[in-house]
């Protein structure tokens, strides 16, 4: 005879221990016990506890052992009203999980009770459709594509490296983008600088850059500042950001925006190009890491450091060096993963053997502006101490250190 749903419901009650709201309280007060909350998406949003682990009932069977891996953990599953979470709960036991209990009324009960609880950002239509890749990624989810939409990134460049970083971040909803450019679009920059395009040559290249961006996202906020970055703005212009992207072409740019960053105590994503080399690594002392200057103390002299239009660079490269530099601000936005504080990753596409190799960057004790006792503490004259003119094309590109290539 087949068994009717009530049947079923009462073989799974009398399987797994039903757990009242006081019960639960109590329970929950003691250290290593997991919430489990097996509702939808969408009914998560909309209200759930604050120390809740949620995982959609669909999805159970393939994340729980990520989320809860010691099966040994008192767990307490809940949904709406304790039907589906009953289910879950039996489904967890036949996993091998030892001490699984079901929440009697579910989340609704406990919101009738008038208890605490809290609410995730609500996210319109569009963006649930946008941003759905990011959602099922458990070390992104619905917080932290939360945490993207509020955060604010500052690229500096818009050329080469400026590029693809610009058009990753707004795709992964990087709520406001502030570019610094004073240069416009010119022919020979549309080899490598794939957010301009033909039609646009001889505009700013931060318009150019925001047209490309709001096409392709338009909820983004981009911050155009038009603007040659000096010791006198550069304070105000990176104040209000969470991390700092450096995709600038010259010396004395990468020694302004690095002390500054580190002034400020702010993240410093920096890149670098050249010919068939490129590197990136995150700049942070803040966080116990290296800055640009324990890295490389003295500038180059000028004859040593030639720029792209001199010494050229490979149209994909940036591309490959540039996501790179998208990715670790993402991360660090998120918060994360390991982040390349204090390790550099170097690529060579010309080497046979070693095409790619991660390099450790120590913090230098003696840094002048980093280091134990720093010796400069203000912004100085960065030409002056690079013995080099302002550069004549803006924030294009982006040279390799002398020690990068």
């Amino acid at each position: 005879m087949a068994k009717t749903s009530k049947h079923i419901i009462d073989e799974a009650r009398s399987a797994i221990k039903q757990v009242d709201i006081d019960e639960a309280r109590r329970m929950m007060e003691e250290p290593g016990t997991v919430v489990l909350d097996v509702r939808e998406s969408d009914e998560w949003r909309q209200g759930h506890l604050g120390n809740a682990i949620g995982i959609p009932r669909g999805f159970l069977e393939l994340r729980v052992e990520e989320k809860i891996p010691d099966r040994k953990t008192p767990i307490i599953v809940q949904c709406a009203a304790g039907i589906r979470s009953l289910f879950a709960a039996r489904t967890l036991r036949e996993m091998g999980y030892e001490h699984v209990y079901n929440l009697i009324g579910g989340f609704n009960a406990w919101k009738d009770r008038g208890l605490p609880w809290v609410a995730e950002r609500q996210f319109s239509s569009d963006e649930v459709t946008r941003y759905s890749r990011h959602f099922v990624i458990p070390e992104v989810g619905e917080k932290g594509q939360a945490k993207l939409l509020d955060s604010k990134v500052l690229v500096l460049g818009t050329g080469a490296l400026g590029s693809p970083v610009s058009l990753y971040l707004a795709a992964a909803g990087v709520g406001t983008i502030g570019l610094v450019d004073f240069d416009v679009v010119d022919l020979s920059n549309l080899q490598r600088q794939i957010i301009h395009t033909t039609d646009r040559v001889g505009s700013p290249k931060t318009e150019s850059a925001r047209t490309a961006i709001n096409a392709l996202n338009p909820g983004v906020k981009v911050v155009c500042h038009d603007v040659r970055l000096s010791s006198e703005n550069v304070m105000y212009i990176i104040r209000d950001y969470d991390v700092v992207v450096n995709c600038g072409d010259n010396f004395p740019t990468r020694y302004l925006i690095n002390d500054a960053c580190v002034f400020a105590k702010k993240p410093l994503v920096d890149g670098a190009i050249f010919r068939f080399e490129g590197n990136t690594t995150v700049f942070y002392p803040a966080k116990g890491g290296p800055c640009y200057r324990c890295l490389y103390p003295e500038p180059a002299p000028p004859d040593m450091a030639p720029s792209c239009a001199e010494a050229g660079v490979l149209g994909a490269l940036p591309g490959v060096i540039g996501s790179i530099e998208a990715l670790e601000a993402i991360k660090l936005i998120l918060g994360t993963g390991h982040s390349l504080i204090g390790r550099m990753l170097y690529f060579d596409t010309l080497s046979e053997h070693d095409y790619v190799r991660m390099l450790k960057i120590k913090r230098d004790p003696k840094c002048p502006v980093c280091g134990d006792h720093p010796t400069q503490t203000t912004l100085i004259d960065y030409e002056a101490f690079c013995g080099l003119a302002p550069a004549s094309n803006g924030h294009a590109d982006a040279a390799m250190g002398p020690a990068g290539r």
